[in-house]
């Protein structure tokens, strides 16, 4: 067999793209499965071609017997690859091969939860969390204090979730709360708990709750512009059971002494997110746990939130 002599020659770009990357030149990042690749072979039409990576690492060329492992390469670490095998089988003589990423398929990043537009893309070169909310085109209204970040599990380490503060993000204050997304992070945005006001009150309602912030039975009825006429001044608090949505069921009845905290004689009541506060009038002292599913089901449907129908009986 005769000794081929392997020869890697650096060659201007437009002597050598023979194929146009659909892409562009994409920033150089370790290669994955389902990425799309241009290989460019000087002198050899028939061996320049884009080439999709298969789910297992791997890709084939023309001519070559053998596939060839492109997981986890650079662009550059697979130019000399590929011209190792092409001299190895004998197929040319000191090739120069240019490697480029045309498209990523295996670096995605979704953004989801209390955005204005959930998105999935590819993190091709440098991405951070602030671009990443960018492309989902910013927060929502009613998206809570942090943002969770999830990365998944690599070369031994579990899957991580780092937990951002949404105004230090945005503040802009510490980049370092801006965090760099290298593909395959789920990046979620929960949305902020809220309180459910229903019953004889004046603007009956879903109020949200600030992370951090103390929301009490007098507060939430703040919130609801005060009692409406006739008004119990017993209360009850619904509270769905830990863990689960408010719209399956499961809640706990808390009474609540109202007129003791309205004279100023007995503590106010901590609400927390999800409890449902129920004003009663004197015809009717509880309201069935039925029937709050029922209302809190229908506010969660709406967009607003607003409950609509009252809870008198």
């Amino acid at each position: 067999m005769r000794k081929l002599k392997l020869c890697l020659l650096v060659l201007a770009v437009p002597l050598l793209a023979q194929v146009e990357p659909a892409g562009g030149n994409l920033p150089a990042q370790p290669i994955g499965p389902t990425d799309l690749l241009a290989i460019s072979v000087y002198g050899t039409p028939e061996l320049t071609r884009t080439v999709r990576v298969g789910d297992d690492g791997l890709i084939r060329l023309p001519m070559l017997q053998r596939k060839i492992d492109a997981r986890g390469l650079m662009p550059a670490d697979l130019e000399i690859r590929i011209a190792a095998a092409l001299a190895g089988e004998e197929i040319l003589v000191d090739p120069a091969v240019t490697v480029t990423i045309a498209e990523y398929h295996s670096r995605p990043v979704s953004v989801a939860g209390a955005v204005k537009s959930p998105v999935t893309f590819q993190a091709s070169g440098k991405t951070t969390l602030l671009e990443a909310v960018t492309r989902a085109q910013g927060l929502s209204e009613d998206a809570g204090a942090e943002i969770l970040v999830t990365r998944p599990a690599k070369a031994g380490r579990p899957a991580v979730t780092e937990h951002i503060p949404k105004t230090k993000l945005l503040d802009g204050a510490d980049v370092l709360w801006n965090v760099v997304l290298e593909g395959g992070e789920e990046v979620r945005v929960p949305r902020a708990g809220r309180v459910f006001v229903v019953g004889n009150v004046k603007k009956p309602g879903a109020f949200r709750v600030e992370d951090g912030e103390r929301t009490t039975v007098l507060k939430a009825l703040a919130m609801a512009e005060g009692l409406a006429p006739y008004a119990n001044k017993a209360a009850y608090i619904y509270r769905p059971a830990t863990g689960r949505p408010v719209e399956e069921g499961t809640l706990t009845e808390v009474a609540v002494e109202l007129r003791k905290i309205m004279d100023r004689k007995a503590e106010d009541v901590v609400l927390t997110a999800n409890d449902v506060l129920y004003i009663p009038d004197n015809r009717a002292r509880r309201v069935t746990t039925t029937a709050i599913e029922k209302a809190i089901g229908f506010a969660t449907g709406t967009a607003s939130g607003a409950l609509i129908l009252g809870l008198n009986r």
